[in-house]
């Protein structure tokens, strides 16, 4: 099939990661351009560029370990059936920490903010992930 590699897990997670970031560049002028005369404290401000700056980098993360998983089943070294973990918990990682900080800042919920650290922790679980993959 022409198309069968659509339907791969790499190209599943290699499109979140590209929409993630896509979005981290649309929520950061959102966040330079929309927010700022909402009447926003300078605090809440930073805390939306905290969420923007993680989930682009982590995104990158994401990118990064699709790739590097891709090079690993052209070369044969790992099975294509293996799981990815670096992109997965860096996915999931950037809806819990950097969605929390936006809801917080968009809701004013401070009570958001115990998501937050869970996502932090999958942030680390993705990098090790990543390393130990190396």
């Amino acid at each position: 099939m022409i198309f069968s590699h659509l339907a791969s897990p790499a190209f599943s997670y290699w499109s979140v990661h590209c929409a993630s970031g896509a979005l981290a560049v649309a929520l950061g002028a959102f966040g330079a351009h929309g927010l700022k005369g909402r009447g926003l404290d300078t605090r809440m401000l930073e805390v939306w560029d905290t969420g923007v700056r993680y989930q682009f980098v982590h995104s990158l993360l994401g990118l990064f370990a699709v790739m590097h998983r891709h090079v690993e089943v052209k070369s044969g070294s790992t099975h294509p059936a293996s799981h990815n973990y670096g992109s997965l918990l860096a996915g999931i990682g950037n809806l819990l920490f950097a969605g929390s900080l936006y809801g917080i800042v968009l809701t004013d919920i401070k009570k958001l903010g115990i998501i937050t650290p869970i996502g932090g922790l999958l942030y680390i679980a993705a990098w090790l992930c990543v390393a130990a993959d190396l």
